[in-house]
């Protein structure tokens, strides 16, 4: 048996990918990275520990490269993950605290987040400088009140929206990390009743 031919079989046995890969321009996740984590959230999940999170996994980033991962269907696999953490913490809390203490905390936390969001429209949230680029404020209102209609109303609204919320840029706009806390917040309050 030559190198060649081992070579030969060792790319034979390599498994496929997990996900559709990028081409040409397009940059993906990286795959080793994507890899790994998915990897060790399948170990923690099926070990029943809590060294992970809904809240890790929502936090998960990964450098862009090309011939990666393509991101739409990482994110998507990636919130069925963070979906499947926060229905175990869920059934801990309830079968630990009961049913009551979990509905109890889950309309507080709701609460906090109506509280923040009844300030007026353009001051929900701190702005950056004039001279420092921060979230378009009337997109981050337009979902701020679509939070505030599921909170109070019930009007449909689903974690994955919210994770897929995207704001464009401008100066004096809203402070990114604050809004993106709001956002977290509302998606565990959303993972909580569901």
């Amino acid at each position: 048996m030559t190198s060649d031919d081992v070579q030969v079989s060792d790319e034979t046995t390599e498994a496929p990918p997990a996900f559709s890969l990028t081409t040409g321009r397009t940059q993906g996740y990286h795959r080793a990275a994507v890899d790994t984590f998915l990897a060790a959230a399948r170990t923690a999940f099926e070990s029943d520990a809590d060294d992970l999170t809904a809240a890790d996994v929502r936090v998960a980033s990964f450098p862009l490269v090309k011939g990666g991962y393509v991101v739409a269907e990482v994110d998507a696999a990636l919130g069925r993950v963070e979906d499947a953490l926060a229905a175990r913490a869920r059934e801990r809390a309830v079968r630990s605290n009961g049913a009551g203490a979990w509905v109890e905390q889950a309309r507080d936390d709701a609460q906090v987040i109506l509280d923040h969001l009844a300030r007026p429209r353009r001051q929900r949230f701190a702005r950056t400088g004039f001279l420092t680029f921060g979230y378009r404020i009337d997109e981050v209102d337009h979902v701020s009140t679509r939070i505030a209609r599921y909170l109070r109303d019930g009007e449909p609204l689903t974690a994955e929206q919210l994770r897929s919320a995207a704001f464009r840029m401008q100066r004096g706009g809203y402070r990114e990390e604050q809004v993106d806390a709001l956002l977290d917040a509302t998606v565990d309050v959303i993972l909580a009743v569901r």
